[in-house]
């Protein structure tokens, strides 16, 4: 996945923990689905202009950069509050603590029912129960999470 959203060098990418990364990745998915829905939405509006005999009118011009006016405000507001999330998301509240590395993202900033689902899938995927247990039942993070 190519990101574009913000700049960072590849140094600074592989420097991210888990959780940025999927931030970053969450943020370049809805930067994407932007950039498509403005597209569509300027070609369908070229076609009813088209159609409707406005060829020699401006206000497809301005239809149009209204559109991306409107893209590029959307994308600033998601790439403003994904610095804002890189810099404070911190995968474990207390540095203090030795805490192991967990198969799954830690992100304290879901809601309860999102973190629970997470982790919850990680755990089913394991197929041996007895080693799902007994990972389980290792994980300070999970039972804090």
């Amino acid at each position: 996945m190519t990101f574009d959203i913000i700049e960072m060098s590849d140094d600074e990418l592989k420097r991210l923990s888990n959780v940025q990364m999927q931030l970053l990745r969450t943020a370049q998915k809805k930067k994407n689905e932007l950039y498509h829905k403005m597209e569509k939405d300027i070609a369908l509006y070229k076609k009813l202009v088209l159609t409707n005999n406005f060829i020699d009118s401006s206000i497809g011009l301005q239809k149009e950069t209204e559109i991306r006016l409107e893209y590029e405000y959307q994308v600033d507001i998601l790439r403003e509050q994904l610095q804002y999330s890189l810099e404070i998301n911190d995968p474990y509240p207390n540095e203090d603590e030795d805490q192991e590395l967990v198969g799954y993202v830690v992100d304290y900033s879901l809601p309860y029912i999102d973190r629970y689902a997470i982790v919850k899938e990680y755990y089913l995927s394991i197929l041996d129960p007895a080693e799902r247990m007994n990972l389980y039942a290792k994980d300070d993070v999970a039972r804090r999470y």
